[in-house]
């Protein structure tokens, strides 16, 4: 039995329906929508770049920022499976990120440009605390906004709410955080803003302005200086003065002369019945804001450096003082009595300084005895000790015969020098001698002659 025609129509059909449906496609990486390569992000937010791609098999991919793989160790960053997430993006951040897929049929990229975009910030806020300014006519002021951010940012300067021009700024390229207003006039008093902005935002800050008309007056002395002052004996230290005047002062130093020193100093001048003396003053500086400062400094500060001190500021309508009180505190180490060295003693070793005047006077001794010994004649020794004859004898003395009484030890002392060469008596006239013989081997002859009415004394001294 034959199938029928209407069964034989449905296997038709079935056969085109297969032939027409479509399969999946197995092949590359492709991609499933659009993305946008170009992608700003503010400092300190959250990114998330996506990759979206789709594939058969499904791709596998990899994301690198300048070249360099992400990986696990980057803190900030996480790859996800729908694409790439930054926290917390710094500046550093800002650069091309490539997400890479890849699956057997081949790899597809996905390129993006990334820029950090920084709100700007003040960087200098300490120059920036003093926002209420008073400034005398003449004067010159300078008002400070040094911002930073990324894109750079552009600052714009407005007085009470109307903008300046480059001309009335009048600050070149370079400094254009600073607002200059040079010889300021009543007009130029106000309130000066700075606004600063980029594509991340904006900021601002604002100054008031008071310029104040001057008045005929005396000088005024500011701020607290001169203040007392300590400094160590020999170290230096200053005194300053601030002195405010509608015209440029002389200002003048002077220091007060205790009592009993005036004869120190060659003239003196007399302040409130005190006795003061000028010292030298060096320049005189003009701020900014009007005022003039001076310093005093004191180098090798000395005890006769300390007492009062008094800055005195002056100009033709008067003037005005104002002292503080130097203290120098005593040397911890004062001087003691200077000894000169002695040259032989700073440059030899004792055993040398004392053996050398010992050696010498051991030789010249040496010497001494020899010549002695040699060249002097002995007097033959004489057996007895004769007192010599009263006064009123000596004109009558007479050579006497001596008693002959045993050797004395002196006796052998002249047996080995030899007899005299010439006799006593002729020798020395009308001789008296005094022979003492010491136990230690020392003989000393004590010699008195009378030479016409003169009396003459010899002392021999023999060692052997």
């Amino acid at each position: 039995m034959s199938p029928g025609p209407a069964l034989l129509l449905l296997l038709l059909l079935l056969l085109l329906l297969g032939v027409l449906t479509p399969t999946a496609a197995r092949g590359p990486p492709r991609m499933a929508d659009k993305v946008v390569p170009r992608q700003v992000a503010r400092l300190g937010r959250t990114l998330r770049l996506q990759c979206p791609v789709e594939g058969d098999p499904p791709p596998l991919t990899m994301w690198t920022k300048d070249g360099r793989t992400i990986h696990g160790g980057w803190s900030r960053f996480r790859v996800l499976p729908q694409g790439l997430k930054v926290k917390e993006v710094e500046r550093e951040d800002a650069g091309a990120y490539v997400c890479k897929a890849t699956n057997g049929f081949g790899s597809l990229s996905v390129n993006y440009t990334l820029i950090v975009m920084a709100q700007p910030r003040f960087t200098q806020p300490s120059k920036m605390r003093r926002r209420v300014i008073a400034r005398p006519v003449g004067s010159s002021v300078r008002l400070k906004c040094v911002a930073s951010g990324h894109p750079r940012p552009d600052i714009t300067w407005m007085k009470d709410d109307q903008a300046l021009t480059r001309l009335e700024a009048g600050e070149p390229r370079k400094k254009k955080w600073t607002l200059s207003l040079k010889n300021l006039r009543p007009e130029d008093s106000g309130r000066y803003t700075c606004r600063v902005s980029n594509r991340a935002g904006a900021i601002n800050a604002t100054y008031k302005v008071d310029v104040i008309q001057r008045t005929r007056s005396k000088p005024v002395l500011t701020g607290a200086h001169p203040v007392n002052t300590t400094v160590d004996f020999g170290g230096s230290t200053s005194f300053q003065c601030k002195v405010r005047s509608d015209v440029k002062p002389v200002i003048q130093w002077l220091k007060r002369v205790e009592y009993g020193a005036e004869g120190r100093y060659n003239s003196t001048i007399d302040v409130g019945g005190q006795k003061f003396v000028v010292l030298p003053t060096g320049d005189v500086w003009s701020r900014p804001d009007g005022s003039y400062l001076n310093k005093l400094l004191i180098a090798r500060a000395r005890p006769d450096d300390a007492g009062m001190y008094i800055c005195l500021g002056a100009n033709t309508m008067g003037y005005s003082f104002r002292s503080a009180f130097l203290t120098v505190l005593p040397d911890p180490k004062p001087p003691g009595p200077h000894v000169a060295p002695s040259p032989a003693a700073s440059s030899l070793p004792w055993p040398v300084v004392i053996g050398i005047p010992a050696g010498a006077v051991f030789i010249l001794g040496t010497v001494l005895l020899w010549l002695c010994q040699v060249r002097k004649p002995c007097a033959p020794a004489l057996p007895t000790h004769r007192p010599p004859a009263t006064s009123r004898a000596r004109p009558g003395d007479k050579d006497l015969p001596a008693p002959a009484l045993g050797p004395s030890p002196a006796a052998g002392l002249c047996e080995e020098l030899g007899p005299p060469t010439a006799p006593l008596h002729k020798l020395y006239p009308k001789l008296y001698t005094d022979v003492h013989t010491h136990t230690h081997s020392h003989t000393h002859t004590h010699t008195h002659s009378h030479v016409d009415g003169k009396t003459h004394h010899q002392h021999v001294h023999y060692q052997c």
